[in-house]
């Protein structure tokens, strides 16, 4: 599966994150996709979960963040059996564990500080 998304981030909206959920349903989710924008932790950060049975598992945090409010930036999330991957406009790929082993993704939100202007999944 692979998951293009083309979004804006608007640079007057208050909040400052945005989340991409893929899953089963909001309680099992292989991968929680969450860049943050004022993190109190590490400032600038784009951070990877996961939840079962509604509980969230160990976060992976990474610091360099390339996006930057006020631009039009496009992410590919890729499902490859025992990996996610998360292509990021500047080249930079982040790997998160499917650590629920899902091969076919049923539920997906997208939520949070961004315009959403292109959505596709193949």
């Amino acid at each position: 599966m692979e998951l293009p998304i083309t979004a804006r981030r608007d640079a007057a909206w208050i909040r400052t994150r945005f989340q991409i959920d893929l899953g089963c349903d909001e309680d099992d989710l292989a991968l929680h996709f969450n860049p943050r924008f004022n993190d109190d932790t590490d400032g600038t950060v784009l951070v990877c979960n996961s939840k079962i049975a509604g509980c969230w598992g160990d976060e992976k945090r990474e610091i360099h963040n390339p996006l930057q409010r006020g631009s039009t930036f496009k992410i590919v999330l890729k499902l490859t059996g025992d990996m996610f991957e998360v292509e990021m406009p500047d080249g930079q790929e982040i790997q998160f564990p499917n650590r629920e082993g899902l091969h076919v993704i049923t539920y997906i939100r997208i939520k949070g500080d961004l315009k959403l202007t292109s959505f596709k999944i193949y």
